[in-house]
């Protein structure tokens, strides 16, 4: 999954290596979908349900996919439906399955946007008071908001929200943090989405930070429900990002690894690959064709013993 686009499915063109691949007999017959969503804030709405953006969690999993498996030759069954995205889409691929783990049989996800709200471009929502600084003991620091490979810092966050808040007040920007606000915020009282923080000022609202982190945050979601969904999500869960993330969304990432090496009953610690020095968006090693055989093959380990697919596995 990924933003808004008219392309084909993983850049899917006729005549290059992905193609040639495709194209094999020897290739596994799969069905590519991408789930296009766009909303009034963004170009996608994160696939999951919100008071500010409306039910699409529920479209997609109740009217789309049930609605795309009836039309085509499909095995409409949770071990044949993996999912994949980056950067957005890898954050919707990752929390449909936490969120369903029943429904999908596992994800590629990839530079996932903040799974843990410790670390939204820079700004640890539940910890610092101000978006725009960081207070240590006497000195007031900056809020790095993106950076180069190198290191070097790109953009403040005061300088990224000052410039979505010229672009669209209320959160009309259509920007990357205006839409994180719409997606897991409350319904403010004028109707629009009621804000993380002040965009002039970088004041938090702790208030908003907590639902926040009661309905998307999802390591804190992993740590409340593990005894029921941990045992579902074993062998599902597959996260890259590189180590010098654009967006430091590495950081977050790392923190759900760490704390994925602690859980028991079951104990899991998931499949995490970090890219040395590579940016946004970091996807692992292999082509897109090595890695659609590799999903293929996860699913044939995961196919029922009675299950028969012979005019799909080669």
């Amino acid at each position: 999954q990924g933003h808004f686009s008219l392309n084909a499915p993983n850049r899917f063109q006729v005549g290059d290596d992905f193609y040639r691949e495709w194209i094999r007999e020897d290739f596994p017959r799969m069905i590519l979908v991408t789930f296009q969503h766009p909303t009034p804030y963004f170009d996608d709405s994160y696939a999951v349900n919100s008071v500010n953006l409306g039910p699409y969690g529920d479209a997609i999993l109740q009217e789309l996919i049930p609605e795309v498996e009836k039309r085509y030759r499909i095995l409409a069954e949770p071990y044949a439906r993996v999912l994949s995205g980056g950067s957005t889409g890898g954050w919707e691929s990752l929390a449909l399955q936490i969120f369903h783990p029943d429904f999908f049989g596992g994800t590629w996800s990839y530079c996932p946007d903040p799974v843990t709200f410790t670390d939204v471009e820079g700004i640890n929502i539940y910890e610092d008071v101000n978006a725009f600084y960081k207070q240590h003991e006497w000195r007031r620091v900056p809020t790095a908001n993106t950076r180069e490979v190198t290191g070097e810092v790109r953009l403040t966050s005061r300088q990224r929200n000052h410039f979505e808040l010229v672009n669209g007040t209320k959160g009309r920007s259509g920007q990357q943090l205006d839409i994180w606000s719409a997606v897991y915020g409350p319904i403010n009282d004028d109707g629009y989405f009621k804000p993380l923080f002040d965009k002039r000022t970088g004041e938090i609202d702790a208030e908003v930070a907590e639902y926040w982190r009661a309905n998307y945050d999802l390591l804190h979601y992993l740590r409340q429900n593990w005894a029921e969904v941990g045992p579902k999500l074993v062998d599902k869960l597959h996260v890259y990002t590189g180590t010098m993330d654009n967006f430091y969304l590495n950081n977050s990432t790392r923190e759900l690894e760490q704390w994925m090496k602690t859980t028991e009953n079951p104990h899991y610690e998931g499949v995490f690959m970090y890219g040395g020095g590579q940016g946004h968006c970091f996807s692992g090693p292999v082509t897109r064709a090595e890695r659609l055989r590799e999903m293929a093959q996860f699913i044939m380990r995961k196919k029922p013993d009675d299950a028969t697919t012979p005019w799909w596995n080669y």
